[in-house]
């Protein structure tokens, strides 16, 4: 392990930051402020979600051809960019304006860059640069994600009740400023990190050029798919109605605070099984076993409504996320290789964020025609079972 974390440092580091930076365009940071947002707009859980879905999927389309710009151009330069491009998003936030269609360009710039672009950014750099020990790589930079889960939501529920929405904004974009400089710093010397990679691919028949329609003809593409985005779906879903959630079961906002520090340690407990798990097995025989405690949490959901079964839907909730995110990041590397990784992630991550802008707005109208929380988990049981299926009965080598 000591050999790990001394191999680049910085690049681990690059990795962590990048990813917790990208909580600002998260649906859980988002969401925490879902009822003033609403209040401010005069937007049903409906309305709103069917505005969040349509600037995600806005974001989901153009991500396709912007992600894959990872594999082209110089890494500082792709990570300056979506970097400026959050930040003057939180400065959009911050600068509210009663205006619908500002809402939607915020939103969209928020889901793109932060959700998108940043996160693309991680975690194909980790996958791409570490080889053999990608695994824990990607555990680093989901790491960043989950502190960014654990921590934000516990600070703003706690010590950040009483300001305005907008100056929570404005913290954020100067802490987005701080990071602008941290980034040159990690990927300093990145021009000989790139050369001495270029030369790991010579003769490696896994590390082809593929192009985005190559993949997409692929059956392999298919097969996995669906495997990598339901947890994508299901888990923006409840976050992004969390409050209407706990509302109904009858959980304080305080419950919700101290419900994410579980769920963060959690996430981290599931990162350090799960990123030893993969460099150690091939990752396409284990990754369907991947969804199984999400598949545990909305079960807890539907049952249980005590305090002390919050704290296990959440401690499950955390466990999906520390596990999946390096399993399924791992994956997609050692189907189709790294040379055009930022590419077959540029697809993955658009699907995601697709999956991601579906399920509020499906929820959402699943909550104002009065269906509530047993539909919710029914339709995310059915897309677990169905998603884990798939690699089992279509074996692929």
């Amino acid at each position: 392990m000591k050999k790990f974390f001394s191999y680049d440092p910085k690049l681990l580091l690059y990795g962590f930051l990048i990813v917790f930076f990208a909580s600002y365009g998260q649906t859980f940071f988002i969401s925490l402020y879902n009822l003033e947002i609403r209040l401010f707009y005069d937007l049903s859980n409906g309305e709103f979600g069917l505005l969040y879905a349509i600037a995600t999927l806005f974001s989901a389309f153009i991500l396709i051809s912007f992600a894959k710009l990872i594999d082209h151009v110089d890494l500082r330069t792709y990570s300056l960019i979506v970097v400026i491009g959050l930040l003057l998003a939180c400065v959009g936030m911050a600068l509210m304006r009663n205006n619908i269609f500002y809402l939607f360009i915020m939103i969209f710039m928020l889901r793109f860059f932060g959700q998108g672009a940043m996160t693309h950014a991680g975690e194909t750099t980790m996958a791409r640069y570490f080889g053999e020990e990608r695994g824990k790589a990607l555990s680093v930079s989901t790491f960043g994600g989950m502190i960014g889960v654990m921590f934000l939501p516990y600070i703003c529920l706690n010590y950040f009740q009483g300001i305005e929405i907008n100056q929570l904004w404005f913290y954020a974009s100067i802490s987005i400023i701080v990071f602008i400089p941290l980034v040159f710093f990690t990927l300093s010397g990145q021009k000989d990190r790139q050369k001495k990679f270029d030369q790991t691919l010579i003769n490696n028949p896994l590390n082809l050029k593929l192009r985005t329609r190559d993949i997409i003809k692929d059956k392999k593409f298919y097969i996995y798919f669906p495997l990598s985005i339901a947890a994508s779906f299901i888990s923006t879903g409840l976050m992004f109605h969390q409050i209407y959630i706990f509302d109904q079961k009858g959980w304080s906002l305080e419950m919700l605070g101290n419900g994410y520090i579980l769920l963060g340690f959690f996430s981290i407990i599931g990162l350090i099984i799960g990123g030893p798990l993969i460099d150690k097995f091939n990752t396409k025989k284990t990754a369907i076993t991947v969804l199984l405690p999400l598949l545990l949490s909305v079960i807890i959901l539907l049952l249980f409504d005590s305090v002390f079964f919050l704290m296990i839907y959440m401690s499950l909730y955390g466990l999906n996320m520390g596990i999946s995110t390096p399993f399924i990041g791992s994956l997609w590397a050692e189907i189709y290789g790294v040379k055009s990784l930022g590419t077959v992630k540029a697809l993955l991550h658009a699907g995601s964020v697709f999956a991601s802008a579906l399920s509020p707005l499906v929820f959402g109208y699943i909550i104002d025609w009065g269906y509530g929380i047993t539909t919710i988990v029914t339709i995310s049981i059915i897309i677990i079972i169905v998603s884990t299926l798939l690699p089992i009965y279509n074996k692929i080598p």
